[in-house]
């Protein structure tokens, strides 16, 4: 399979529900990246796979020179209303994570948060951010882990629809290993692991949120039929109650992940 074919089901599928509506309770996640990447005001800051603009606005915030890129509409023109609300000064481009229209070392920063991770080629796409980087610059970006939520969310959805053959599971990413394969060993590589809290009224309610508004999960539901999305969202009931950290009959759900911030260095 080239992986060129899994482009626009993917995208097809980040078009289901609402994924603003998901994006903007990880918001948390933007703001710490820009500061662990250090953010000085007048500095271009690329956005890539910026979906509804989390990262982008974050650093607006910050009077970056900020360009956010995203192969999904939808999403861009919720990113560019989110800015228009606040006031921020934000271009939002449609474009391709493994095809960045920009020349080599276009920004100071590049920065991705939860997005850039789910791309089908996770070689191709990390090249690109290291190509559009300056040398002597900074990439940042926040990668779910295998064996968190978010894993586990993936490999649930994996079990009742499996993914196309030879597509890297995108929570690799959230690995030290993975990232050493990706970005090799040139480049400095810090990627603590951090954790976002997720505060929903009970387990049912965070299942039927994502069924609502996440796209994966939605399109899954749709295609399993009636049966078999029950047998799903039962078992995504069973992974949200496991990484449930409260201590009341609510929900609170803890996804880890990794906060990773790369040095390129000025001969590369």
């Amino acid at each position: 399979m080239h992986l060129s074919t899994v482009k626009q089901p993917q995208q097809a599928t980040w078009s289901v529900g609402d994924y603003a509506a998901v994006g903007a309770r990880t918001l948390l996640t933007s703001e710490l990246l820009c500061e662990s990447v250090d953010l000085h005001a007048g500095e271009r800051v690329l956005d890539v796979a910026c979906g509804s603009g989390n990262a982008a606005l974050a650093a607006a915030r910050r009077f970056c020179r900020v360009v956010g890129v995203d192969d999904v509409p939808e999403l861009l023109e919720r990113a560019h209303q989110r800015a228009q609300a606040e006031g921020l000064e934000v271009t939002f481009l449609e474009g391709d994570a493994e095809d960045l229209p920009f020349p080599d070392g276009s920004f100071e920063v590049v920065l991705s948060a939860c997005d850039a991770m789910f791309t089908p080629d996770q070689e191709r796409t990390v090249g690109e951010l290291l190509r559009v980087c300056r040398p002597g610059g900074r990439i940042g970006m926040v990668n779910w882990t295998p064996s968190g939520y978010v894993g586990e969310l993936v490999a649930a959805i994996g079990r009742h629809l499996p993914p196309p053959a030879g597509l890297k599971p995108p929570v690799l990413q959230g690995s030290q290993e993975r990232l050493r394969e990706l970005f090799g060993t040139q480049v400095a590589v810090t990627a603590p692991r951090r954790s976002l809290l997720w505060r929903f009224l009970s387990a049912e309610h965070q299942v039927e949120f994502f069924a609502g508004f996440h796209g994966p999960t939605a399109k899954v539901l749709q295609a399993l039929g009636p049966d078999r999305a029950g047998a799903l969202k039962a078992e995504l009931l069973e992974v949200a109650r496991r990484f449930d950290v409260s201590e009341d009959d609510t929900l609170v759900l803890r996804l880890d992940y990794l906060e990773v911030v790369v040095r390129k260095p000025v001969w590369l």
